[in-house]
């Protein structure tokens, strides 16, 4: 992963010294309850315990010699610990060790990324509760629809970050097993056992795959890494909305621009929004990255190797990736550059013609049928979009219409406040605002 997209508690998880560290955990945790068990001796599994150490540059070096990672780390603590190392590794198989730290490390990671997303919620919530009454219109396919709000906008985001929080813990739930099985998960050593097994994952605040084979199925590693994806995809998601209300045309937000900040190496003029274009590419990355994991669950009988090389790259990198990108949006968030008064402008562009469901549906009250209603609004509302006049000045003028329409009629439907009559509702509904 570069520099630049990693921030130091999460890349430090992912370290070489991280993974060896993670491997002698869970070593040290089966040699202490294989000799609370009674399977090793006591002697042997207390002198593990107090000299047992590895060389990172050695193991290394004797991997070059072996070809075997596992192998060449356990070689590297056999040659600090002495004879009683005999016990150390005892009965297992790689996957033992390499599966369960892996879930280890994934659940370390997925703390920082719980408390990324927590935080980021925080700042939606505080910045929709600002903006909770803030006209904005709203558009479909691209085009001026009705008004909404800016806050109602965030608090949709809000929502859609509130489910990838539940999505994500049922997801660290069920990643957060190991296994402790031997070479084809039927603890056909004679230092294992389904007992032993889930006392030693005890020790690491985990539980045992019900069942494995020589690996912990990779559906479960898959599940975890697409609920990363579709987080990322979040990201994506409003990181979209902030670009399209920052072009020119829009200018409604804009991305916090530092003094001394420089938008084009041509073009002084730039304040172009990286921020939210940079997260829209890292999410692209995740994605890719999590289709790997797809691929991984089909594993060659009780096992091969096919998964190993892929997870080196996506289990760091995807975690690293979104614990940068929740990061950054949260920033984004905080210093986003509202400007009310160009949503007004904006409001006011159409003369409004976003009235026009209003109208037609108080005709319906009138008794025309909705479609007599509607003919009658949209030839109206046509001729106010070619240029023709003011949508509100056609109505009244159109005997056909102001006939039909109560007094003050068109001033209960011409004040754009009635579109927010129920937008604290809905906060409450989110949770939001109190009772």
């Amino acid at each position: 992963m570069l520099d630049r997209y990693q921030r130091p508690a999460m890349a430090s998880i992912w370290s070489l010294q991280s993974q060896y560290d993670s491997w002698l955990e869970v070593e040290l945790a089966v040699v202490k309850t294989q000799a609370e068990m009674g399977l090793i001796p006591a002697d042997a599994a207390m002198q593990i315990i107090e000299k047992a150490a590895f060389d990172v540059g050695e193991i290394a070096e004797i991997e070059t010699v072996v070809k075997h990672d596992v192998i060449a780390f356990v070689t590297s603590v056999e040659g600090n610990v002495g004879p009683p190392a005999r016990y150390f590794h005892y009965g297992l198989t790689s996957s033992d060790v390499l599966d369960t730290a892996l879930a280890l490390r994934l659940v370390r990671a997925s703390e920082i990324i719980r408390q990324d997303l927590v935080y980021l919620l925080e700042s939606l919530r505080a910045k929709a509760l600002q903006h909770v009454d803030t006209p904005i219109i709203g558009r479909s396919h691209g085009v001026h629809a009705e008004p909404t709000t800016l806050g109602l906008k965030l608090a949709g985001f809000h929502a859609e970050f509130a489910r990838s929080l539940k999505r994500f813990g049922q997801a660290l739930d069920e990643i957060s097993v190991g296994q402790i099985s031997g070479p084809v998960g039927n603890y056909s050593a004679r230092s294992l056992s389904p007992e032993l097994e889930e006392k030693v994952l005890a020790k690491l605040g985990l539980r045992p795959t019900p069942v494995s084979s020589q690996v912990v199925p990779r559906d479960i590693h898959a599940r975890y890494f697409q609920t990363l994806a579709l987080l990322a995809t979040s990201v994506e998601h409003l990181s979209v909305e902030i670009r399209l209300l920052a072009r020119t045309e829009v200018a409604e937000v804009e991305e916090a621009f530092g003094r001394g900040q420089k938008g084009s190496s041509a073009m002084p003029h730039k304040k172009n929004p990286i921020l939210s274009e940079n997260l829209a590419g890292l999410a692209r990355v995740v994605r890719g990255l999590a289709s790997a994991a797809l691929d991984d669950v089909v594993l060659w009988h009780e096992r091969d190797i096919s998964h190993s090389s892929a997870e080196r790259f996506l289990a760091p990198d995807i975690t690293v990736l979104i614990d940068f990108m929740l990061a950054r949006l949260r920033s984004l968030v905080d210093g986003l550059v509202v400007r009310p008064e160009r949503m007004l402008e904006n409001l006011a562009m159409t003369g409004g013609l976003y009235n026009s469901q209003e109208i037609m549906l108080a005709l319906c009250d009138s008794g025309l049928s909705r479609v007599e209603a509607y003919a009658l609004v949209q030839k109206d509302a046509m001729a106010a979009a070619a240029g023709e006049g003011g949508f509100r000045a056609l109505i009244e003028a159109d005997k056909e219409i102001a006939s039909r329409l109560p007094e003050g009629e068109l001033e209960r439907v011409f004040n754009v406040r009635r579109f927010n009559r129920y937008t604290q509702d809905i906060f409450r509904r989110l949770g939001l605002l109190g009772d």
